[in-house]
């Protein structure tokens, strides 16, 4: 870009200089051959002398003190060219000029009438003079040429017109594409503050779920144990829940340190989702002394690790809301393989709720649930009735443990 401005530059620069050597050259040539063309007599050739300084000066001033082609200049310009061109047929070398300024200095009609008026003073100057002509092909010859230097003059001037149409639609082009380029690096800047809100809105979120179903549960039944201890008058029975308070505190600094480095659930390290749900459902079990029972319905196969974490959470808030509310005698776990989805269900016989009531402070725990199980394009069922017990049940699309 830098080298074609520079190019421009310097042709701008000799069209500047143009006019004032085409006078040099006209002037040179019109003295050689004074002999046998133009005035003849002292006087006229100093007349012509003059006229040649004067239209010297006069494009000298126009060019680099007024800073470029106008009407004015081109008009007085002209008019003392076709004088020299008709003193001296040959000074009509100059008038070529105004085929150029005839574009910066006018537009529209003017512009083509001034460069008729250039071929009218070309066409004069190339037959010899103005007319009347003693040679009847002479007479012949003006309008001719006069068609040729108005027609080469209009279709250079056509293609000029062109190419000034051509640069300039390019050069809106890239003013186009640099705005376009500005933009995008805007939006490209928006959108990238956009994604890190919203990852730290996604890890707080991500933080809040595992928070609250495995350290908050852990710490709620470490506080339970603790509190059965204490009201108990069996050592042994102290002993047992001390110690089963200690490993829930255990458990839970290991999903603290999980959670935070976003590792897999501890429950499913080593071990399937069948195998940790089982666990799961009889470690519950023990704890809160409810009958508890674990079915897997269809052929148990190798899930996505997120698929496999999604659907422990979601059993473990489960059986940690039934625990708080519902007061149950018995609960079933199924976890079903479908084909292509995966399904868990936990039902339990307690006293149950209306789901359209004002929420419990349940209602996070179901929020979560729900959340979780729509992260992985799932679905999340409710179903409870007051002294009917509650159902709910999470359904996600079975992906094999191969895809990333």
């Amino acid at each position: 870009m830098d080298s074609a401005l520079g190019h421009d530059q310097r042709w701008a620069r000799n069209l500047k200089v143009l006019p004032l050597a085409l006078i040099v050259l006209a002037t040179a040539i019109c003295i050689a051959t004074l002999p046998v063309l133009g005035p003849s007599g002292l006087e006229a050739r100093m007349a012509f002398g003059g006229l040649v300084v004067a239209v010297a000066a006069w494009s000298w001033w126009w060019t680099f003190v007024h800073g470029g082609p106008h009407p004015v200049g081109y008009i007085g310009r002209t008019l003392l060219i076709a004088v020299l061109t008709l003193l001296h047929p040959l000074f009509c070398i100059v008038a070529w000029v105004g085929y150029l300024d005839a574009f910066d200095s006018f537009r529209g009609r003017l512009r083509w009438a001034a460069m008729g008026v250039t071929a009218v003073i070309m066409a004069v100057g190339q037959t010899g003079g103005p007319p009347p002509y003693d040679n009847p092909w002479q007479a012949m010859l003006l309008p001719l040429l006069f068609v040729v230097n108005f027609g080469l003059a209009t279709l250079m001037g056509r293609y000029s017109m062109h190419l000034d149409a051509v640069s300039q639609e390019r050069a809106d082009t890239i003013v186009r594409l640099e705005n376009a380029l500005a933009e995008n690096a805007r939006l490209q800047q928006q959108l990238l503050a956009q994604s890190r809100q919203t990852g730290v809105r996604d890890e707080r979120e991500r933080l809040a779920r595992e928070i609250h179903d495995t350290i908050a549960q852990s710490l709620a039944g470490v506080v339970a144990q603790l509190q059965a201890a204490q009201g108990s008058a069996d050592a042994e029975d102290v002993r047992r829940r001390v110690a089963r308070a200690t490993e829930m505190a255990r458990t839970a600094l290991v999903e603290a340190r999980r959670s935070v480095q976003d590792l897999t659930p501890a429950e499913l390290a080593g071990t399937g989702l069948a195998d940790a749900l089982s666990a799961l459902v009889e470690s519950w079990r023990d704890d809160h002394g409810v009958e508890a029972s674990f079915v897997v319905v269809g052929d148990a196969t190798a899930l996505h690790p997120e698929v496999e974490a999604t659907l422990l959470r979601i059993a473990q808030e489960a059986l940690a809301n039934v625990a708080k509310h519902a007061r149950a005698q018995r609960v079933g776990v199924t976890l079903t393989f479908d084909g292509s989805e995966v399904i868990l269900d936990v039902r339990d016989d307690g006293v149950g709720f209306d789901p359209a009531a004002p929420r419990r402070s349940s209602a996070f725990g179901l929020g979560v649930m729900r959340d979780r199980a729509r992260r992985l394009t799932g679905t999340f069922t409710l179903e409870s009735a007051p002294g009917s017990g509650t159902a709910v049940s999470a359904s996600i699309p079975a992906l094999s443990r191969g895809p990333a």
